[in-house]
């Protein structure tokens, strides 16, 4: 199994890659008006009633936001990958951010997801944290993201499950912890209002804590319809994204294995309305189902012909989501 949808929106908040909010900051310079007010006679509770209603009017910005996402998707898939057993999944997340200058953004985030593992964990939760800085239009995102799975059983003989147990029905081994974290960066150019582009690169020691290293590199193309196209509040773009991750060998629990690299795409249209975004999209991955029951020891697996175990989880799915991403300061 693996943890976190891919990039999808364009305009989202969630996880790594989300826009920097701008605004100007610092107060406005008072009317001149007022100074002659004062000299014409204004009595002098009048004119501090009115100094204080300009500076209310000028107060800056607060540089604290919180973003909030939630959605809900016909399959839950992560680098081609389904995170759901080809099921309905949901999924809600709130991001703290705080902006040090218009030109650079702090965050810490956490968000859920329903999904079906071979270990039977209960839920994904994901924590997450980095800065974003943007240099004109060239916006960056660094940070760590923890992929936490609760709930979790245990599956392979007792030498290392403990007394009773058991592989999975159909020959699978999963340990009871699949988490584990990533370090990333990510890079965005935006050419103009209806096109852009980027790429990221993802790390980590123990792919959900398999023992095998992994590293993740992926490239991503957005084209955004003209607001003329379309009535006011309505919008509209189709993006994709190309990966391959390369991974190491696992541990003694899996049999000191290699787990297969692979190369995965997805391509779609979203259409999107103030907060809420319909995304349908197309993935696919190169793993062949043999390779895709080794990579995520799929509890629904069953043997071919030959007797091999072979998995669904890694091949075509069209996939649709409705999500919808907003913050405190656009709900005022």
């Amino acid at each position: 199994m693996c943890a976190v949808a891919g990039p999808q929106p364009r305009k989202s908040w969630f996880g790594p890659g989300a826009s920097l909010p701008s605004g100007e900051k610092g107060l406005t310079t008072r009317n001149p008006a007022f100074f002659l007010i004062v000299a014409a006679g204004l009595t002098p509770a009048s004119a501090i009633a009115a100094d204080m209603a300009v500076k209310d009017a000028a107060a800056p910005p607060s540089p604290w936001d919180i973003a909030i996402a939630g959605a809900l998707m016909s399959d839950y898939n992560f680098r081609g990958i389904t995170q759901s057993n080809h099921q309905p999944s949901a999924q809600i997340g709130f991001e703290p951010r705080y902006n040090f200058t218009p030109a650079l953004q702090g965050y810490v985030g956490v968000s859920g997801e329903s999904i079906d593992f071979p270990n039977r964990a209960a839920a994904e939760i994901d924590l997450y944290a980095g800065i974003r800085p943007t240099f004109g239009k060239l916006a960056l995102d660094f940070g760590f993201w923890d992929y936490y799975y609760p709930g979790g059983q245990c599956f392979n003989t007792p030498a290392f499950c403990g007394p009773g147990a058991a592989p999975l029905p159909n020959g699978n081994v999963v340990k009871q912890n699949l988490s584990f974290y990533e370090g990333y960066g990510k890079a965005t150019y935006t050419v103009n209002d209806n096109f852009e582009f980027g790429g990221s690169i993802w790390g980590s020691p123990s792919v959900l804590n398999s023992g095998a290293s992994g590293v993740y590199y992926t490239g991503n193309v957005t084209l955004t319809a003209p607001t003329t196209w379309f009535p006011d509040g309505i919008g509209a773009y189709v993006s994709a994204d190309a990966g391959w991750w390369q991974l190491g060998t696992t541990d003694a629990f899996y049999g000191g294995v290699p787990l297969p690299s692979y190369a995965n795409w997805d391509a779609g249209l979203a259409i999107t309305w103030k907060a809420f975004t319909l995304d349908l999209r197309y993935y696919q991955s190169n793993l062949t189902p043999a390779q895709c029951n080794v990579f995520t020891s799929d509890q629904t697996a069953t043997a071919n012909a030959g007797g091999v175990l072979t998995s669904n989880w890694c091949g075509a799915a069209f996939i649709a989501k409705l999500s919808i991403d907003t913050s405190i300061a656009e709900l005022r």
